[in-house]
């Protein structure tokens, strides 16, 4: 998000009515260089790493505050993390998996804690969504579908599992030559693929927009040039500068929503292999 505050820098001479063209962000904000290599088994520590770090201590500053000094009659921090461990409970949980999902309120706040706040490590200066980086969406959307196998076969025994996802009750016999392999390539290959790739391409696109905006706002104020002139690239770099504000607005809902669809998915599939379809 916040990485095209070092985008800026790159062509600081190239504006508007300047004789150069304008030169749009590319893919390459998303690849940052290393900044330590040379680790055995990584490779290498980068902004990414630096910032999953950061994303990962605060949920744990978080909700050791939150749950600092418990009482009977919560306080005021205490009310707070109740809040939320009840929007996730009546909002999340129980729709999905009923009463029964309330032993998995931990893991579900769990889950949209952090990803919450790797998405809000777009908002820091320099920074970037961590989501932005499909491994790390990848390998929560991993984490979930091992679980939901784990669950599954737990539950309704291994064969059990495979064959309820399979082979839906209640069809024709001849109808799961259509079905089956539908089914097989929807709940094994589709599910945990879309599952990332919703929360990356996201965070991905957003970024990417709101650079966007950033170039095309320091591009188009040129206050060197002519009097008329450089008057009307203030007005076109505010009305960029708008566009930025307004955008940037509007990407912190939609790392809100991301989330809450991400775990709101997470708890629809793991209530899926709780017991087998009827």
């Amino acid at each position: 998000m916040s990485a095209d505050v070092r985008i800026l820098a790159a062509e600081p001479g190239c504006h508007l009515f300047s004789g150069c063209g304008f030169e749009a962000p590319t893919i390459g904000m998303f690849f940052p260089e290393p900044w330590i290599t040379g680790i055995p088994g990584t490779a290498g520590i980068d902004l990414y790493l630096v910032l999953l770090l950061i994303a990962l201590g605060a949920v744990l500053l978080l909700w050791s505050w939150f749950s600092k000094k418990l009482t009977l009659v919560p306080g005021r921090r205490q009310s707070v993390g109740e809040m939320f461990v009840l929007f996730i409970r009546d909002q999340i949980t129980r729709p999905t998996m009923g009463a029964k999902g309330d032993s998995f309120i931990p893991l579900m706040t769990a889950i949209f804690s952090f990803i919450l706040l790797m998405n809000f490590t777009g908002l820091i200066p320099g920074g970037l969504p961590v989501n932005s980086d499909l491994s790390f969406p990848a390998m929560l959307a991993g984490f979930i579908f091992i679980l939901t196998l784990i669950i599954g076969m737990k539950r309704q025994g291994g064969w059990g599992y495979i064959r309820n996802q399979i082979f839906p009750p209640g069809m024709p016999k001849p109808i799961y030559l259509l079905v089956t392999p539908i089914e097989i390539l929807s709940v094994f290959v589709i599910r945990p693929v879309t599952h990332a790739l919703r929360l990356f391409a996201t965070m991905f696109a957003g970024s990417l927009l709101l650079a966007v905006f950033a170039y095309g706002g320091w591009y188009m104020l040129n206050i060197s040039a002519e009097p008329a002139l450089a008057a009307l690239s203030v007005v076109y770099s505010g009305a960029a500068l708008l566009g930025y504000i307004l955008f940037f607005v509007f990407e912190i809902l939609i790392m809100v929503v991301q989330a809450f669809i991400f775990t709101l998915l997470a708890s629809l599939y793991i209530n899926q292999s709780l017991e087998a379809a009827h």
